[in-house]
């Protein structure tokens, strides 16, 4: 390592990303990526993990085979060497592990000979992942002590495989076969021309702990033709030997009850990770288009002079998470802390803005059991003759709650403390996939969102299910020509997903 490496802090990591799951990334690794400048990643990688990166940081995939141009492993090298002398944080993320069929040996050796320091950050390789997720042990006290990992694409240009078929045909235990689609009727008989029986059961998994998982059995003399017939692609491992025909037991992954269902979430980008989380463990692949954004108003001047005189209102109404957050917030920038709040009493639509409340270690002191504006109005109703209210809102939205509580004898006045805007542009992948049928479901959580929707996608909304968050954003979608398939009774995230899960 070179002193000028050593003053600058280049650092480049070599990280693995594991197989395909993004909760199964390292904290390491995960701490790596928070830290980068440059991210250089293979296209197996799942994307979600990319959300660890901060603002600003590069993100550059490496090309994809059969659709972009794979950056060769010499401009993967000078890429990292350059950026590293320009002093920043590289991370090279690959699929699984970096020492397991991953060229971080080659890398390495690069990095060390340019004098710029690395560090290898290990990942679960696929293999490891596949007794777990697809449920098929790599190892058995009965029928299988030992694993060998081998590689079915050697390097280009040899001459003769390096390869001992006959050592690998009598190995006593579990052979794991990486990268071994293209070449899957080359490896399999040469295991059985060298006395392996062609009766060996093998297990083929694609996509290992992805929410596609696939997993095909078959014997080591089929296993070529399965590929071929069921058009099997990359990423796929063959797990060869007496496991592979174990009695499957009841595999929690893909017995999960959205398994293999494509759900697309459309809430604000920045709230949508709650419902995405509940999604996924519930088995479901989940896209994210927002269709709305949501931002600080256009004046915050209206806001500022009721915060002077808060003191003279006796109920502070929340219909919003997001008015939780945008007010509290302004309210600890202008005045310090909370203490503003003083004497005044809350009110809070239902469990998502509680618990934004609960944020800033404050609680509710009327939630209705029905979580609408009609049903806040009404609870609010019995003490609103001569009560002064301030309702926090979003830049549009329904004037029901404050009429109902004009109309109950109250003193309303109302602050716009963000604004919604409409997405006018859809991600091109996702409305692609959303045409050719590929989207089994679109969460719709707001009327705003329902009209945004109807602009982006119009009748292609048709090609999906769509799950309503309330009677309310059901109506909406009604006379917008999308009934919806399924809604919440709980009018919440978890009850948007309870509610897909009742309908499947």
């Amino acid at each position: 390592m070179t002193d000028s490496s050593r003053s600058s802090g280049a650092r480049v990591y070599l990280v693995g990303a594991g197989p395909g799951d993004p909760g199964l990334m390292t904290l390491r690794g995960v701490d790596c990526l928070r830290r980068a400048d440059l991210v250089l990643y293979d296209y197996l990688v799942n994307p979600a993990i990319l959300k660890h990166l901060k603002p600003g940081a590069e993100a550059v995939c490496l090309g994809r085979h059969g659709k972009h141009r794979l950056m060769s492993q010499e401009e993967v090298n000078e890429r990292m060497i350059a950026a590293a002398r320009l002093g920043k944080t590289v991370v090279r993320l690959k699929a699984g592990d970096p020492a397991v069929f991953a060229r971080a040996a080659e890398e390495s050796e690069c990095l060390a000979a340019a004098g710029i320091a690395f560090e290898v950050v290990p990942g679960i390789t696929a293999a490891l992942a596949a007794g777990s997720y697809a449920g098929v042990p790599l190892t058995h006290r009965d029928v299988a002590s030992a694993v060998a990992l081998v590689t079915g694409h050697e390097q280009d240009g040899k001459s003769e495989s390096s390869l001992d078929y006959a050592a690998l045909a009598a190995f006593p235990g579990t052979l794991v076969f990486y990268m071994g689609v293209t070449s899957a009727a080359v490896w399999t008989q040469s295991l059985i021309a060298a006395g392996k029986p062609a009766e060996t059961p093998v297990a083929i998994v694609r996509r290992c702990s992805w929410p596609d998982q696939t997993v095909v059995r078959c014997r080591l003399g089929e296993a070529a033709a399965a590929v071929a017939e069921q058009k099997i692609r990359p990423p796929v491992l063959f797990i060869v030997g007496e496991v592979a025909a174990l009695e499957p037991t009841a595999s929690w992954f893909s017995q999960r009850p959205l398994f293999g269902r494509r759900v697309l979430v459309t809430r604000p980008a920045e709230q949508a990770e709650s419902l995405v989380e509940r999604l996924q463990d519930l088995g479901a692949e989940t896209l994210v288009q927002p269709a709305i954004e949501i931002s600080e108003p256009a004046d915050w001047a209206p806001v500022d002079r009721a915060l002077e005189h808060l003191d003279q209102y006796d109920w502070l109404v929340f219909s919003s998470a997001n008015g939780v957050r945008y007010l509290l917030e302004r309210i600890c920038q202008r005045h310090g802390d909370l203490r503003r709040l003083g004497r005044i009493r809350l009110a809070a639509i239902g469990p998502g803005t509680n618990e934004a409340l609960a944020g800033y270690r404050l609680k509710a002191d009327r939630t209705p059991e029905e979580f609408r504006a009609e049903a806040l109005a009404d609870a609010l109703a019995p003490q609103a003759a001569g009560s002064r209210f301030l309702l926090v809102r979003a830049s549009r939205g329904r004037e029901v709650l404050a009429e109902r509580l004009h109309a109950a004898g109250g003193i309303v006045e109302q602050i716009v403390t963000y604004r919604s805007t409409d997405v006018t542009l859809a991600d091109p992948e996702i409305a692609s996939a959303l045409a050719a049928g590929q989207i089994d479901w679109i969460t719709v959580t707001s009327s705003a969102i329902a009209r945004s929707l109807a602009g982006l996608f119009g009748e292609q909304l048709r090609k999906a299910k769509l799950a309503s968050m309330s009677p309310i954003t059901s109506s909406t979608l009604t006379e917008l020509g999308f009934p919806p398939a399924a809604e919440a009774t709980e009018y919440t995230m978890l009850g948007v997903a309870e509610a897909m899960l009742a309908h499947s």
